[in-house]
């Protein structure tokens, strides 16, 4: 037996008398139209829901961060940071663990450490690898072969210490030397490289190059200072910027470079007084 469709009633059986044929008439069609009014409301709902389901969720805001990355020494991800960089860390610093062999030829040693401010979310042996990677580097200080290079773990045994501090904490430390960076530079105390967590993970406006480049350049200038080299000054417009220009605050017309030596030779702008 088929069914009876629910929008049309099956007809009675029997002739209906006159004056019961209207009313049931009047019932079947009001029944017809709440059936029908009902399936249009059901298929309004289903209309919406599907093309809901059809809208693709709205893109997630462009978060402002890091430059590009496109690997090399000190190179991460390049990513943009998800989250903006802490101005002020805990103050107190967790040393990286273990160390490097000796880097260089001849000269004398040089050992140092590494350490990052706690309370920053960053990994001190992360950080200390990309130190390493920089200054074994044969483009790096190392090139002269007239010093070595080597990280401790030891206190006791390091020459001077690699810091990884915030804004706020960096410029506490370099203030206690005598040097004003207003939070935004990295410095260099005797035995103490500091740097700036801040331009660790965003470098600076208009650097021109990844975030890799500006790294590698602002461990090996300060790490330069630390050597006992001063600030010099760029040769000329599109020429490579020496790596103890202070490319931080500007190129000046030249071109972003992180190394001390290219192709082999020291790479050096005239002294700045």
């Amino acid at each position: 037996m088929t069914p009876s469709s629910p929008y049309d009633p099956p007809a009675p059986t029997r002739e209906l008398s006159g004056r019961r044929r209207p009313a049931l008439v009047r019932m079947y069609r009001r029944r017809r139209r709440t059936v029908l009014l009902t399936l249009a409301l059901l298929l309004t709902a289903t209309g919406i829901t599907l093309a809901r389901a059809g809208t693709p969720p709205p893109a997630p805001p462009a978060v402002q961060g890091r430059l590009p990355d496109s690997g090399g020494a000190g190179a991460h991800d390049g990513t943009p940071a998800a989250h903006p960089v802490p101005s002020v860390g805990a103050g107190r610093f967790a040393v990286a663990t273990g160390g490097t062999s000796v880097h260089g030829e001849d000269g004398p040693l040089h050992r140092y450490r590494v350490a990052v401010e706690q309370g920053t979310d960053q990994d001190a042996d992360e950080f200390a690898a990309s130190v390493d990677e920089t200054l074994a580097d044969p483009r790096s200080w190392i090139a002269s072969g007239e010093l070595r290079v080597q990280r401790v773990a030891d206190a006791a045994e390091a020459d001077f210490t690699v810091y990884l501090a915030t804004p706020v904490t960096s410029e506490r430390m370099c203030a206690e030397g005598g040097l004003s960076t207003e939070g935004y530079t990295s410095c260099r105390l005797p035995g103490q490289v500091i740097i700036n967590l801040a331009r660790w993970m965003e470098a600076v406006p208009d650097y021109g190059a990844p975030l890799s480049v500006y790294r590698t350049y602002v461990i090996n200038h300060e790490v330069g200072h630390e050597f006992g080299h001063d600030h010099e000054a760029c040769p000329g417009p599109g020429v490579p910027a020496p790596v103890m220009q202070q490319q931080t605050y500007g190129l000046e017309g030249c071109v972003a470079n992180p190394w001390p030596y290219v192709d082999g030779n020291r790479y050096a702008g005239e002294i700045i007084p």
